[in-house]
């Protein structure tokens, strides 16, 4: 027993002679405060950086928005013209301008569809990349 208490003794003698000096603790301390102004000032550039992010993002958002709006007021421009209005009563109403002649055709038959299919011409043959870039370079 006699043993135990001479090395706790001995033990809180050392700790508070060797480690718990003015010194150190001032130095502890200084170490303290850098650690906690260092982890301070990541957390916030990383904060700042995370919302010049999202900003960034608004303004693509931003931009998208303003293209989109001046499409849709050109096409609003557009339909207001007199050349839309001439060719959607063409299209749908059937209308036509003076000195024109309408020439209806019918719908074409399965016989007329199926009239060209046999003579090739519009059917192309199938390349490899290779071959379509030497037809391209060389031709």
């Amino acid at each position: 027993m006699h043993k135990l208490e001479t090395n706790l003794r001995r033990f809180f003698y050392h700790l508070q002679h060797d480690f718990l000096t003015a010194n150190n603790i001032v130095n502890a301390v200084a170490i303290v405060t850098c650690l906690w102004f260092t982890i301070g000032a990541v957390s916030s550039m990383s904060r700042n950086w995370e919302l010049k992010q999202k900003l960034q993002e608004k303004y693509v958002q931003l931009a998208k928005v303003k293209l989109e709006v001046e499409k849709l007021q050109l096409e609003q421009e557009y339909y207001k013209t007199d050349e839309y209005k001439e060719l959607l009563a063409r299209s749908k109403g059937g209308k036509m301008a003076e000195g024109e002649t309408m020439v209806v055709l019918p719908k074409n038959s399965n016989e007329a569809k199926n009239a060209h299919k046999d003579t090739g011409l519009y059917t192309q043959e199938e390349k490899s990349n290779f071959e379509q870039w030497m037809d391209l370079l060389f031709k």
